[in-house]
C-alpha cells in the first residue's frame, strides 16, 4: 500500500515572487488539499466495501483472508429469508444450512422452489429481481439485461465468486470412447455430429441431453463457452433435471450428457469420459480410473484439475445479492461473507467443489 505524503519540501532559495505568483499558489494547494480528500474519501469507501475478490469462470482463485468461522461473520441478522437458484448448489445447502443453524439459531433460510419453468441459476436471478426471495445462488455470472433491471427497478444486484466448479461429460456405461475434445463435444449438441463412429466409438446413433437454457446456469454457460453462443441443435433431448437426465441415460445406449461433476460423479448410471483441448490432452473429471464398484465406491471430482486450469471446462459458483439498503442486502453480504470464511470454504470443498484459495 502507498504511503500517501505531502510534497517534498525544496531548499533551493525561492525568488522573491511576481504579482500573478500568489494567487497561482493559493490556487494549487487548494486543489491538491481537494485531490488529498478526494483521495483519502476513495481509499476509506475501498476498505469500506466487501468482497474484493472474485474468480472467473476459468481462472483458479484469488487469495483471501479467510473469516475463520461463521461465528465470527458480523452483522448476521435474524429472522426468516428466502433464498433460490441454482440446482447444483442442491450439494452445499445443506451442509452449510445446518452449520448455520447451530451457530445462528434465531436464522431461519429457506429454499423457495420456482413456480415457472424448471429450478436453476436463471429462475433464481428472476426471482430476486421480481422480489419473491432475498438472495440468489448461481452458477453462472450475471447478464447484461439483468443488471438493466435491477437498476430500473430501483436497486443493483452483485455477483460474489466463492468456489469453482467442473463440468463432467457422462456417457451410458457400455459406450466405449476414449474421450472428447471440447470441439467435438461441441459439434454433438450443435448436431454436426450424430453417430458415435464419427469418434472412434460404435455404430450407434448419439442421443445428447441438456437441461433448459435459460433457466439452467449450467446451460446457459455451455451454450456460451462450449456452443460460442450458438443455439442448441434440435436433436437435443430437453430435460428438467439432473435426476431426469440420469434415468433416461440409463436407457440410452448412445446417450450423453453434461452437468457439474460434483452433481453427475456420486451417481452410479453415467460413465464420465475425459475432456481436453486436444486429443492428446484428455483429462479425466474424476480422480483416477472412473471406478466399477459404485456403490459403495463412488467417482471423486479431479479438484486439482479444475483448480490448475487443465481441465478444459470450469466455471464459478456464485452468491448474488440485491443492494437496495434493506434486509436483502444484509442477509446476502452476511450469507456471502460465510461462504468465503473458511469454515464456508471447508464445506464447500467437502461437497465436491474447489475452494477459494
Amino acid at each position: 500500500m502507498q504511503r500517501l505524503s505531502s510534497p517534498d519540501e525544496s531548499s533551493t532559495p525561492v525568488s522573491p515572487p511576481s504579482a500573478p505568483k500568489p494567487k497561482l499558489s493559493k490556487f494549487y494547494l487548494k486543489a491538491s488539499l481537494v485531490a488529498l480528500l478526494l483521495l483519502i474519501a476513495g481509499f476509506w469507501g475501498w476498505l469500506r466495501s466487501p468482497h474484493q475478490f472474485q474468480i472467473s469462470p476459468i481462472q483458479g482463485a484469488a487469495n483471501l483472508a479467510l473469516t475463520p468461522t461463521f461465528s465470527e461473520v458480523p452483522d448476521v441478522p435474524e429472522g426468516l429469508y428466502n433464498y433460490g437458484g441454482s440446482a447444483t448448489w442442491a450439494l452445499i445447502r445443506p451442509r452449510v444450512e445446518d452449520a448455520i443453524a447451530e451457530v445462528y439459531p434465531n436464522l431461519q433460510l429457506r429454499y423457495v422452489e420456482t413456480v415457472q419453468g424448471t429450478p436453476g441459476s436463471g429462475q433464481g436471478i428472476k426471482m430476486l429481481l421480481d422480489g419473491k426471495i432475498d438472495f440468489t445462488q448461481s452458477t453462472r455470472p450475471l447478464k447484461d439485461e439483468e443488471y438493466e433491471i435491477a437498476t430500473q427497478r430501483g436497486f443493483k444486484v452483485t455477483q460474489h465468486a466463492i468456489g469453482l466448479d467442473g463440468i463432467a461429460v457422462v456417457v451410458h456405461p457400455s459406450l466405449n470412447v476414449p474421450g472428447l475434445t471440447v470441439a467435438q463435444l461441441r459439434q454433438i449438441y450443435l448436431g454436426n455430429i450424430n453417430n458415435w463412429n464419427q469418434l472412434g466409438g460404435p455404430d450407434r446413433d448419439i442421443i445428447p441431453f441438456s437441461r433448459q437454457s435459460g433457466d439452467s446456469g449450467t446451460a446457459d454457460y455451455f451454450q456460451e463457452y462450449v456452443l460460442q453462443n450458438e443455439p442448441f441443435s434440435s436433436t437435443v433431448v430437453p430435460i428438467y433435471s439432473t435426476t431426469d437426465a440420469l434415468r433416461q441415460l440409463n436407457g440410452a445406449t448412445g446417450g450423453i450428457y453434461y452437468a457439474s461433476a460434483a452433481e453427475v460423479l456420486y451417481q452410479c448410471i453415467g460413465k464420465p469420459i475425459p475432456l481436453g483441448l486436444s486429443q492428446d490432452k484428455l483429462i479425466p473429471p474424476q480422480q483416477g480410473k472412473p471406478t466399477q464398484n459404485c456403490p459403495p465406491t463412488r467417482n471423486q471430482p479431479n479438484l486439482e484439475a479444475f483448480r490448475d486450469g487443465s481441465y478444459p471446462i470450469t466455471r464459478s459458483l456464485y452468491v448474488i445479492v440485491k443492494e437496495n439498503k434493506d434486509r436483502e442486502q444484509l442477509i446476502g453480504e452476511a450469507y456471502t461473507d460465510m461462504m468465503l470464511s473458511e469454515q464456508g470454504q471447508q464445506l464447500i470443498e467437502k461437497a465436491g467443489f474447489v475452494r477459494i484459495e
